[in-house]
């Protein structure tokens, strides 16, 4: 149930077609930010989180290119998984997904990240936002990825996570629903990492 409100995975939604963005330029190691409208939850990560030129973003993932298939690897409700490109865009529309890619310094840095997403698939999705876990949730999984690629060197720095709504200062509604469900104290105030940080790193551009 919390999965399902999390990221609404199992809903299906049709949007108009759109030409935003040209999936035949997509390129292995590419990063996708994605604006889910999915409730409570993803208003509450989105009301604390900024992401690149004032968007909003709710789940991340990486594109991963095998023979003629484009998939993105990801980490959502089932755990570590890849996902067909047109399924992940039909989660949002397009219209909704940003398309950034690795510097070219730092392109050398993505066989090695999804290696290690290859050795994670089917872990388990991370609820409670443990990054002492070996589970996993959307930017916790480019965070270490990365993170290995790179000799153990953290690429995206991370961040003191909040769970508070920034208008009130008190605890999100959505947030405290969660965890009292999960049965564990909010991490308010422990490391973590989020899409749209993730999103205005100074390694990625636009292309």
């Amino acid at each position: 149930m919390i999965r399902i409100i999390i990221f609404c995975l199992f809903l299906s939604f049709t949007f108009p077609a759109e030409a935003q963005i040209d999936i035949a330029s997509l390129k292995h190691g590419d990063l996708l930010f994605q604006d889910l409208n999915c409730g409570g939850l993803c208003d509450a990560i989105e009301s604390v989180t900024e992401g690149i030129d004032g968007r909003d973003f709710s789940h991340c993932g990486i594109i991963g290119l095998e023979k003629d298939s484009i998939f993105v690897f990801e980490a959502i409700g089932p755990g570590v998984i890849k996902t067909p490109i047109q399924k992940f865009f039909s989660r949002s529309g397009q219209e909704n997904v940003v398309v950034l890619r690795l510097d070219t310094q730092y392109q050398e840095l993505i066989p090695g990240a999804i290696d290690f997403i290859h050795s994670k698939m089917g872990a388990a999705y991370d609820d409670v936002y443990d990054l002492a876990n070996d589970k996993y949730y959307c930017s916790e999984l480019l965070y270490e990825a990365f993170k290995m690629a790179n000799d153990g060197k953290a690429l995206f720095p991370l961040n003191k996570m909040t769970f508070k709504d920034p208008k009130t200062g008190e605890f999100d509604p959505a947030w405290v629903s969660y965890f009292k469900e999960l049965g564990v104290d909010i991490p308010e105030g422990e490391d973590g990492i989020n899409p749209g940080a993730i999103s205005r790193s100074k390694f990625l551009v636009k292309f």
